[in-house]
């Protein structure tokens, strides 16, 4: 008998399974992963202030920004998201993402990778 899917917990604190960008300050810590067997990812990541990244590529994301504060630019238009505010990110977006103030999010990416 197959067994049933559960709800999960998760948070954004900084675990074994961390990944940091290089000596950047800028931290990934994956929830759930295409080897979960589901259809869609998420992570948190801790970015340091002033911190900057280029937008994901191959799949589409939201974003719920926890702590901190991001300005995004993409195609001569920018935004600004602050705490509670939410950023969807169409894959194959161009542009850049940048921490105004050390700045925690959570990410829920379809398809799963």
């Amino acid at each position: 008998m197959e067994a049933k899917p559960v709800p999960s917990a998760f948070d954004t604190v900084k675990n074994d399974r961390t990944v940091q960008f290089g000596e950047r300050q800028i931290f990934i810590t994956p929830a759930v992963e295409k080897s979960d067997g589901g259809p869609l990812s998420a992570y948190s990541a801790h970015f340091g202030r002033g911190e900057r990244a280029d937008l994901p590529a191959p799949y589409e994301e939201v974003w719920v920004v926890m702590r901190g504060s991001l300005r995004i630019r993409s195609r001569g238009r920018e935004i600004v998201v602050d705490a509670g505010g939410f950023v969807q990110v169409p894959e194959h977006s161009p542009g850049e993402l940048e921490a105004m103030d050390d700045t925690v999010l959570v990410c829920v990416s379809v398809p799963a990778h």
